[in-house]
């Protein structure tokens, strides 16, 4: 079971730091590369840059919340969020494809 685990590439888990402007702030985020390529992917699902997705989570998350504790923390529960409802939708798709063949 923990090969799946252990084997995993060092690079995806070794941090990157970013810097990006927050409503009109320059911050800088250090993230696990994994996180960097799933936030990517999420922003191009949804038609943005990476930047851009994560100037409006956080500026959604304020709205909602009215402070972030631990931004970097939100946005790796975010990533795994969009991992689980993906992972719910790909049987839905599966059985989709079997029903038409």
């Amino acid at each position: 079971m923990c090969e799946l685990y252990v084997k995993a590439d060092p690079i995806l888990y070794e941090s990157r730091s970013r810097s990006l402007r927050i409503c009109g702030v320059v911050t800088t985020l250090r993230l696990e590369n994994q996180f960097w390529d799933i936030l990517s992917e999420i922003a191009e699902v949804d038609g943005m840059t990476t930047n851009q997705l994560i100037a409006k989570l956080y500026e959604e998350v304020m709205d909602y919340r009215g402070e972030v504790v631990n931004f970097a923390s939100f946005l790796r529960v975010s990533c795994t969020r969009y991992l689980s409802q993906r992972r719910v939708a790909a049987p839905e798709l599966s059985v989709v494809r079997a029903a038409a063949k």
